[in-house]
């Protein structure tokens, strides 16, 4: 086990080098630069060249690259010309606020989703299967803006009864002493996830009750229950660890959206705000951090693999 999670480690610090070197080169290609940003549109090209010159952008690209690489190495993730900050502390400023609606999220996507994809898999073509195939299939074909903005239209603007943006506090009690402003960010990002894990989760679960060994153990007189709970259901949660691994990516962009659409102050808002004023080093940095998060993800799906099912780590 420790040999396969070592493997994986350094397979996972490859993959990152090479994003952060396809990221680097992408954004050195995007028209505009940090001069223009902090100076203006109309500053003077002495002035932009100074500015260049002092911050090392006259160098060639290669050797921005290698400063920029010490520097990811001492935990250097930029500096912001824009807000006059280093991207590190405005990431720190907002991270935890997106990992309280990223978190909540995923939480109640699992809990309700696995559920949901048991009850579809026992009753198989049955009312309670089609209905929540039917639900699922119209969830997970909304964009995750529209989807907000229906909830905002139905349950802040229609019904009264939630607010239509989420929590602005500064700090993290601030912001769950308005709970209530959670709830449409948090309901946004759980429904498309619980529309994907639902349905993932019904067909592990179909797969796994047609196996022999589910045989088996009906022919022991194990309790229904039992054979579901303590077979079925650890089996099919084989496929849904690779699957919440690999939906990380599609929940961080969902949280940028989310976070605009409610104009919640955390790091996707930051990430939008700072693609408006071309702050390439805010989103050079947040990037990295977004890959890093993907690329974490996997490696816990792979090793939570592992664990599910030993014979993987070989």
């Amino acid at each position: 086990m420790i040999g396969y999670i070592i493997r994986r480690v350094g397979q996972s610090v490859i993959v990152l080098l090479l994003v952060t070197v396809v990221m680097f080169v992408l954004f050195h290609l995007l028209p505009g630069n940090p001069a223009r940003a902090e100076l203006g549109v109309k500053a003077q090209p002495a002035a932009v060249a100074a500015f260049d010159k002092l911050n090392g952008f006259d160098k060639p690209v290669w050797y921005q690259f290698w400063v920029y690489l010490d520097h990811l190495v001492h935990g250097n993730l930029g500096f912001s010309y824009i807000q006059n900050s280093t991207v590190a502390q405005l990431f720190i400023q907002r991270f935890p606020k997106s990992i309280i609606l990223v978190g909540l999220a995923t939480i109640v996507a699992i809990v309700v989703a696995i559920p949901l994809g048991v009850l579809q898999a026992v009753r198989r073509n049955r009312f309670e299967d089609y209905a929540l195939t039917g639900a699922s299939f119209v969830l997970y074909s909304f964009p995750t803006f529209w989807l907000g903005i229906i909830l905002i239209e139905i349950f802040a603007i229609s019904l009264h009864v939630l607010p239509p943006t989420a929590p602005s506090g500064t700090s993290l009690a601030a912001i769950f002493s308005d709970w209530q402003g959670l709830v449409l960010p948090v309901s946004t990002l759980a429904l498309v996830s619980i529309a994907a894990y639902s349905r993932y989760m019904r067909s592990a679960m179909i797969d796994s009750m047609a196996q022999d060994f589910i045989r088996t153990a009906r022919a022991k007189g194990l309790s229904e229950r039992v054979v579901l709970l303590r077979h079925a259901l650890r089996n099919s949660l084989i496929p849904m660890a690779t699957l919440i691994g690999l939906s990380v990516p599609g929940i961080l962009s969902g949280a940028v959206i989310t976070e605009n659409v409610f104009n919640y102050p955390g790091v996707g808002l930051l990430f939008v705000q700072s693609a408006t004023s071309e702050d390439f080093s805010v989103l050079l940095g947040l990037t990295l951090v977004a890959a890093v998060g993907v690329i974490i993800g996997n490696l816990v799906a792979d090793i939570g693999y592992a664990v599910l099912d030993p014979r993987i780590r070989y």
